[in-house]
């Protein structure tokens, strides 16, 4: 007779985007397993107040899906044999010293994925094994499409992590550049329900506007939109800044007591007025002139900007130029404008005085300068492919799928297969694990205790800050173990302590034979005592312990930042001023007239990304009901007058042509988007994954195909590739639908 099944109520909170809403999980267990039947908001939640996203509320679906590793596996040939843990540390560990010893620590190198920065304790761990290599050879997710941001707050404001933010509860006017919040959440900001707090700001009389090449769902809530030429943000940021001087909105008060070099870029703003650059950005110089009035006008204003700006040639100085605007225009620490938000420590003050994230060391290929102490993913193709001292011939990838997120991934995933060791942590065997020699399961979210990760928990990035600690949610139904756990296992394994340090490497392997969750069954040993860490960290910023805070399911709230208290405080650059001007950025605008001639004569179509409710990156095209029906693939978005012109209609297939490859995709047609530019999905590409029974047989297409890799095609500031704004032709396809290859579409069809 079987057991009756019993249910219960557990409270965490979401880990799959910054919005870390607060959730209720059901749980039904029989006795012998356990698992979740559903998820629900957290009404009572101290900071998302019963908010959660369509993603977030079936993202158990992904984690108990059968596609799940269960147990480390290694591939013999084209097949995967499921082994040991002792075997696979083992082995990978010999091939780790062998290939250390012969060809120096940078020599193995390590990809670390977004999935990974959602968890408190995985980043640090991942980056404490390397350090325990004593590599160098670091690439991250973020060079895909942020690292701009944290290359312009290391000049300007002295350390990466430092990142204003939009004072969302009190700014009278706000204006997104190329962000769609509604869909995508807040970036470098929590904010739960996107949609909700636009209008708050409507409700109290504030402007929201937003300036995009497409009239996105977040446009059409904020009422107020402006289309620009995808790929043009400098110029609309040079002449944005142009006109507030010809305004007469520059606070020399507040420029001259804490900030430094604003005549370098006030001479360099006067040569763009919008008249001049309306022939680019297809922005009228009228319109222009009415909201930079608006901005001014507003008591409190904020102009911010995500992907859709940080993924073009010129990130890093439309970032640069945003925060100037805000800063010289008084908004800058202001209520209502952009606040610098504090952690539970100072951790701008401690990164600068350990050098953390401070490192200058340079790239091999393209003496690319590190960006958080990662090169970029861009160049690692390269890496790999170039012969000589410290090639690139082992590769860790732990919370990402390259093969999908990775600019001219077909040529990347050509270098993976000369790698001697390939090894992936993760939850699925993915594109980029279908080619590892060997994959290490990982637990989900709900199935590892955490706290909120670095930006809310150490640089104070939320707009009602709040601390909050979870347990595991349930148990794991395999073997699978947590990354902080595999790292110091690595380690281990591979004779380099953790961080560098045989004590730490002896207290976290004596710790572990105490911790109290821990499973002695077929999964052999149990991980670190993960609460223990998490506890010291909260104890280290004196906040209270993590058993204390996990009586509090629904958060503890803290002192909301007031504004008034960064600058000539908390800066920490040498002489405590913000630099308006570094030399880098301002070196860069030689630059500009030569890009700008260009614009003026291309006339090519340009492709930009979209997102939708259903899709988060590459990660839930797993799931049935996600990819069902039409949504089965991804689409390529035209407007109507541009489809007309090459001949094409809604439905119809398309090959889109760029200079790195073709692909294939259906057409929908968009009157949202500006004419001239296509649109198109990212995240899709899915038919080489052998452990994704579902995704694998999607139709879509990965549109990173279409994006330049190399040394050449990264903007060297920030080592970002440039995957958005794309150059390409569309024309109608010639023949049946094709199924994609690494390097674009193939003759065979995508239906099996």
């Amino acid at each position: 007779m079987s057991n009756p099944t019993k249910r219960e109520t557990r409270d965490t909170f979401c880990r799959i985007c910054e919005s870390l809403c607060g959730l209720e999980v059901e749980i039904e267990h029989d006795g012998e397993q356990e698992w979740i039947s559903q998820i629900r908001p957290n009404k009572d939640h101290v900071a998302t107040s019963g908010f959660a996203c369509l993603k977030g509320l079936n993202q158990h679906k992904l984690y108990d899906s059968p596609d799940r590793l269960q147990y480390p596996e290694k591939r013999v040939g084209d097949r995967w044999q499921r082994i040991s843990w002792a075997q696979a540390l083992g082995e990978i560990g010999a091939k780790v010293s062998t290939l250390r010893d012969e060809h120096g620590p940078d020599s193995i190198g390590l990809y670390v994925g977004t999935a990974a920065g959602f968890s408190m304790l995985h980043p640090i761990f991942a980056q404490g094994f390397m350090q325990g290599l004593g590599s160098k050879s670091l690439y991250a997710t973020a060079t895909q499409d942020c690292a701009n941001k944290f290359a312009v707050a290391h000049q300007v404001y002295g350390f990466p992590f430092s990142q204003p933010y939009p004072d969302v509860d009190r700014t009278q006017c706000l204006i997104i550049v190329g962000a769609n919040p509604v869909v995508s959440k807040w970036s470098f900001l929590q904010v739960p329900n996107p949609m909700k707090r636009i209008r708050e700001i409507q409700a109290r009389g504030g402007k929201v506007i937003v300036v995009d090449p497409r009239r996105t769902e977040t446009a059409k809530i904020a009422g107020e939109h402006v289309f620009i030429k995808p790929d043009t943000d400098v110029f609309f940021y040079l002449s944005f800044l142009n006109v507030v001087i010809e305004r007469g909105g520059i606070d020399r008060a507040r420029v001259t007591a804490y900030m430094k070099g604003f005549e370098a870029v006030e001479a360099l703003a006067r040569e763009w007025p919008p008249e001049r650059t309306e022939s680019v950005t297809r922005i009228p110089a009228d319109a222009l002139r009415e909201m930079v009035d608006q901005y001014l006008a507003a008591d409190g204003a904020a102009l911010y900007s995500s992907t859709g700006v940080n993924m073009g040639r010129n990130g890093s100085l439309c970032f640069w130029l945003q925060e100037v605007i805000n800063a010289v225009t008084g908004n800058l620490d202001r209520p209502g404008g952009t606040l610098m938000g504090e952690g539970i420590v100072d951790f701008a003050r401690f990164g600068v005085r350990s050098g953390m994230f401070m490192d200058d060391k340079r790239s091999r290929i393209g003496d690319f300068r590190a960006v958080n102490d990662a090169f970029p993913g861009g160049v690692m193709a390269d890496e790999i492919l170039t012969p000589g001292d410290r090639q690139l011939r082992a590769l860790f990838v732990t919370g990402g799928n390259p093969l999908i997120t990775m600019a001219n991934s077909g040529r990347l995933a050509e270098a993976f297969e000369e790698l001697e060791l390939l090894v992936t942590l993760d939850i699925y065997r993915n594109e980029t694990g279908s080619l590892a020699h060997y994959t290490l399961p990982c637990t989900s979210p709900f199935e590892r205790p955490d706290l909120l990760f670095a930006f809310p928990l150490l640089m104070g990035m939320q707009s009602r800050p709040y601390l909050q600690a979870t347990e595991a949610v349930h148990a794991p139904s395999g073997e699978q173990r947590d990354e902080a756990s595999i790292y110091v296992e690595l380690a281990k394994a591979c004779g380099s302590p953790i961080f560098g340090s045989r004590i730490a490497q002896s207290l976290f392997e004596f710790a572990r034979r105490f911790d109290r969750r821990r499973r002695t069954g077929e999964g052999g040993l149990p991980g670190i005592p993960q609460e223990w860490i998490l506890s010291l960290l909260l104890r280290l910023g004196r906040q209270p312990g993590y058993e204390k805070l996990l009586r509090s399911p629904n958060g503890v709230a803290r002192p909301e930042v007031a504004g008034e208290q960064y600058l000539g405080e908390r800066i920490v650059t040498a002489d405590k001023k913000v630099d308006l001007a570094p030399a880098v950025l301002m070196e860069a605008t030689s630059e500009l007239e030569a890009v700008f001639d260009r614009e003026r004569g291309d006339n090519r179509l340009r492709l930009i990304t979209k997102r939708s409710h259903e899709t988060h990156n590459s990660w839930t095209h797993n799931i049935d009901e996600f990819v069902s029906g039409e949504r089965e693939t991804n689409h390529l978005y035209m407007h109507p007058d541009d489809a007309r012109k090459v001949g094409l209609e809604n439905g119809e297939l398309a090959d889109v042509r760029s200079g790195t490859a073709t692909v294939r995709i259906p057409v929908r047609i968009l009157s949202d988007l500006m004419p001239g530019s296509v649109a198109m999905p990212h995240g899709w590409g899915h038919q080489h994954a052998t452990g994704l029974s579902v995704a694998s047989r999607t139709a879509g297409v990965n549109v990173n195909l279409l994006a330049a890799d190399g040394p050449g095609a990264i903007e060297k500031i920030s080592g970002m590739a440039h995957l958005t704004g794309i150059p390409v032709e569309v024309f109608p396809a010639e023949g049946p639908r094709a199924r994609e290859s690494w390097s674009g579409i193939a003759t065979n069809p995508a239906s099996p």
